[in-house]
């Protein structure tokens, strides 16, 4: 007679175990394409042969599916499940790639993925060969971290934990990469010390292994960055979309940029050079818009040293202008028509003058909302033109211009 107990595997969370039922999948495989304004009647009909709750998680998995196309791209996200939290908090899949990629290149072999929500990390570090621990305490968080991982062919790669990360041992790995959330019930957290696990437990963490990655807001002072890491700022499409602590890298403390496209080109890198700040000048032939990423990581100096004659346009606005024309992977070179002092009746004769009908209108240092301004304006006519709402030595300064070919 065999005393011992009887082992059976933890349930499933629900809604995600009926989902990943024989069932559920097959319901998510015909809902791939479905119109959301037509989910009532796919509803009603869906539930004359599949019960409501089921019916009612695969359109709520639908949906959330659609959402995540745009982060991960359709092959993965029409394989991949969900939470609502999950899809708005994970990292773009372009960018967790590159993460996984420099991380891959130091030789990293093995990470423990802390607070791995559901996975998008963890699915970029498996690709590049690199095994992972997935932490996250939440039993929901953790199963579809599970159930991606196996979707996409990657569990033997990925082994995933239900724990709280701060009490998890990484002695075993290489690297810890940790994501703490930012997120209350109030909405967003501005203080790294009101991060889940706070910032100076994450950077305890990092400091516990030969390397790591901390990601973070974008907008974290820079004063808040210890001495022994590395910090980058990381754009998508021109986006800013984090900013991230690397502890171990060549070099140590730094400072950089880093712009990403979705056309498969390498990534841009714009590293700092500890350059005193440009001086100001009159407004030249063109006008430079640093990538959003190079004016949180301070590096419109940089952008500037690399155009003759560049400087700001005020000392206290990132915009740079030079009257030569460079092609700068980092910056939008735009051609300036005009220099006006900012006047809402001179600016809409002017444009009307001039047949603007499509207009984009940025803005750096000004009280003015573009979308104000595009009502009052009321453009009209065959033309394009860019307004910069901005200030030039002080004085509140509208720029025409379009952008320039370089």
């Amino acid at each position: 007679m065999n005393d011992l107990p009887e082992l059976r595997p933890e349930p499933l969370p629900e809604p995600l175990g009926a989902l990943l039922s024989d069932e559920g999948r097959a319901l998510l495989d015909a809902l791939r394409e479905h119109d959301p304004s037509q989910e009532l009647a796919i509803a009603t009909r869906l539930r004359r042969d599949h019960p409501a709750a089921l019916v009612s998680a695969a359109l709520g998995q639908a949906r959330l599916r659609q959402r995540a196309v745009a982060k991960f791209g359709a092959e993965d996200a029409y394989r991949m499940y969900f939470t609502a939290n999950g899809v708005e908090q994970a990292t773009r899949g372009p960018v967790a790639a590159y993460r996984a990629a420099r991380l891959a290149a130091l030789g990293v072999r093995s990470v423990a993925d802390l607070c791995s929500g559901i996975g998008g990390d963890a699915i970029a570090l498996a690709r590049a060969g690199i095994r992972v621990l997935a932490v996250d305490r939440d039993p929901l968080t953790a199963a579809t971290v599970r159930a991606n991982a196996a979707a996409l062919g990657l569990d033997d790669l990925v082994e995933v934990r239900c724990a709280d990360v701060t009490e998890v041992d990484v002695s075993g790995y290489d690297a810890v990469f940790v994501d703490p959330a930012r997120r209350g019930g109030r909405g967003r957290v501005f203080d790294p010390e009101a991060y889940s696990p706070p910032l100076s437990w994450a950077l305890d963490a990092a400091r516990r292994r030969p390397y790591a990655a901390l990601k973070i807001a974008p907008g974290i002072p820079h004063e808040l960055v210890p001495a022994d890491f590395a910090a980058e700022w990381i754009s998508y499409e021109g986006d800013v979309k984090e900013a991230v602590l690397w502890f171990g890298t060549p070099g140590g403390r730094g400072v950089s940029a880093t712009l990403l496209t979705g056309s498969g080109a390498d990534p841009c890198t714009l590293a700092g050079r500890g350059l005193p700040n440009p001086p100001v000048r009159p407004v030249g032939r063109y006008l430079y818009e640093p990538d959003g990423a190079v004016v949180r990581a301070h590096l419109v100096a940089e952008v500037a040293a690399e155009l003759p004659g560049g400087g700001l346009v005020d000392e206290t606005i990132a915009y740079v202008t030079a009257d030569g024309l460079r092609a700068l992977p980092y910056a939008t070179a735009y051609e300036i028509t005009d220099v006006l002092p900012f006047n809402l009746k001179k600016l809409k004769a002017l444009l009307r003058e001039r047949g603007v009908g499509v207009l984009t209108v940025k803005k750096r240092g000004s009280a003015v909302e573009p979308e104000e301004l595009r009502r009052k304006v009321k453009p009209q006519g065959p033309n394009a033109a860019t307004v910069f709402l901005t200030r030039v030595a002080g004085a509140p300064t509208v720029l025409i211009g379009r952008p320039a070919e370089v």
